[in-house]
């Protein structure tokens, strides 16, 4: 093991590179983005009709969206066309107006609006998705905590929490490849949030699916449906489910879906058409052409995109066992999929090693994003995202990165 001594001067000459590098937010790389070029031009001012002869420059499709891009969000949560809305670029922003009409209106089941004499609460899964926590935090929800584990949430923690308190209205979290950790939810897992007694009779599975598609492997597992399992525990509008092209095509501008029950669908669509006649049919009907006319489709695509990424991620595993395995430093995720790779420091010291690799020219998500209000109790966690530098950058930022984890805890032990 290296001194402290030998860490800081090794460090001091990493500094002097003047490195710009940065593995902080999970976006595409440039050569995953240009997979969908073609959606630039794929539609012209001669193809201005739908397959069912709908006109995308008028209001055709209403709130729901176009019928064929509602078929593709189905095959990609798995859900029936007919259970899903397509809407304009991002998942989150559904997720947010559907969490909007709940607080001022309250869901299909809903005795009252959510926004009561009592604050309302979620249960959330951490180390979670730093948006979903400020979205909770911006709407006045309290969280509740529980550990994500390697089947998905603490299920033990949520039927607890869920089945004692009418304040707890439901649980947000990501159930494949969750953000950042990686993990799955279990099939087990999956019937036991669709079948749990809860004190709120409104109690409701918010499942961010944004990973559903994005495997790294030839072999993925999908978990069981959250709205079939609902389905077959008699719960039928217990859950919604998000998903997105954000990170399948363009990242800005793309198309988001939500899929549910149809009497939930339809309830939603009620007042999500008192906000707007409808989203961007234009850009739904890019998307159409697009994903329908490659080859493959949309698996097709995404093995395109495997096949750009896979590499990022090995090298990630690479460096950190070579650097970082063996010697008790670090424990880190090992994902078949998604976007992100969680790292746990054995010392307290996330904080320090974020503030070597700032210092050092390395830009990394901040220490305790991962947890509500941005406080990681343990001061462990740091989310590392691979996707966006080209592969000799990222093997940069990955030395650097174990070398700071080195050194911070080395400062952490001379203090002792």
């Amino acid at each position: 093991m290296e001194s402290l001594e030998q860490l800081q001067q090794k460090y001091e000459e990493l500094k002097k590179l003047n490195l710009t590098l940065n593995i902080e937010r999970g976006q595409p790389g440039d050569d995953n983005l240009d997979l969908s070029n073609p959606l630039l031009s794929i539609v012209t001012e001669k193809d201005i009709f739908t397959e069912g002869g709908l006109d995308i420059r008028n209001y055709p499709g209403g709130v729901l969206g176009l019928p064929e891009m509602r078929a593709i969000g189905a095959e990609i949560m798995g859900v029936k066309t007919e259970e899903t809305m397509a809407g304009n670029n991002a998942s989150l922003k559904m997720l947010s107006n559907v969490l909007m009409w709940a607080l001022i209106r309250g869901l299909k089941n809903s005795p009252a609006p959510w926004m009561g004499e009592v604050k309302p609460k979620m249960i959330v899964a951490v180390p979670g998705y730093d948006r979903h926590f400020r979205l909770l935090e911006e709407l006045g929800f309290a969280m509740e905590a529980v550990n994500m584990t390697s089947a998905g949430p603490d299920m033990d923690a949520v039927e607890r929490l869920a089945g004692k308190d009418a304040a707890v209205k439901g649980i947000l979290f990501v159930p494949t490849y969750s953000n950042p950790t990686g993990d799955t939810i279990s099939d087990e897992n999956v019937m036991r949030l669709a079948s749990m007694k809860t004190a709120a009779p409104d109690f409701t599975i918010f499942a961010d699916d944004a990973y559903a598609v994005h495997h790294l492997t030839d072999t993925p597992r999908r978990p069981k449906n959250l709205l079939r399992a609902c389905e077959e525990a008699g719960n039928t509008d217990r859950v919604y489910i998000f998903a997105s092209t954000s990170k399948i095509t363009f990242s800005g501008a793309g198309i988001g879906f939500l899929g549910t029950s149809k009497d939930n669908l339809y309830f939603i669509a009620n007042l999500f058409g008192a906000q707007f006649i409808g989203p961007n049919k234009a850009e739904q009907l890019r998307h159409a052409k697009f994903l329908n006319g490659y080859k493959g489709g949309v698996a097709g695509l995404m093995a395109d995109h495997a096949r750009l990424l896979k590499p990022k991620f090995d090298a990630v595993e690479r460096i950190l066992s070579k650097e970082l395995g063996e010697k008790g430093l670090a424990t880190w995720s090992r994902p078949q999929g998604g976007y992100f790779v969680s790292l746990d420091t054995a010392k307290p010291v996330a904080k320090r090693v974020v503030e070597l690799l700032k210092q050092a020219g390395v830009a990394v998500t901040p220490a305790g994003a991962t947890w509500p209000f941005g406080i990681d109790p343990q001061n462990t966690n740091i989310r590392i995202s691979p996707t966006r530098p080209m592969l000799a950058e990222l093997e940069k930022a990955m030395e650097v990165f174990a070398v700071c984890v080195k050194l911070a805890t080395a400062e952490f032990d001379s203090k002792k």
